[in-house]
């Protein structure tokens, strides 16, 4: 399994996404983790950038939401409970990886 973060430089939320996946990745050394930095509005196009950080599972942004286009702002994600963050809960991030 492949993942990609792309984020845009110093996104405040990175941090807190790396720190909901790590645990989740520990012992599973068929998950390799590419983060990307997206400076330009093409990159973000290119690769699938909804907003920052994006995180994508074999290419696939299984966070996407209909109606959100490329974009290098902050993203914020709805968590089971209703709450924005910046980030996927654990549970969330647990789930996609297990589809």
């Amino acid at each position: 399994m492949e993942i990609t973060v792309l984020s845009v430089p110093d996104c405040p939320n990175l941090t807190l996404l790396s720190e909901r996946l790590a645990p989740l990745l520990k012992g599973r050394p068929d998950v390799h983790v590419i983060y990307r930095t997206v400076e330009q509005l093409e990159q973000a196009q290119a690769w699938g950038m909804t907003g920052s950080p994006t995180l994508l599972i074999n290419g696939r942004d299984l966070f996407a939401e209909p109606g959100h286009t490329a974009s290098l702002s902050c993203r914020l994600y709805r968590t089971e409970t209703g709450s924005l963050e910046g980030a996927p809960s654990t549970e969330q991030l647990r789930q996609a990886l297990e589809r």
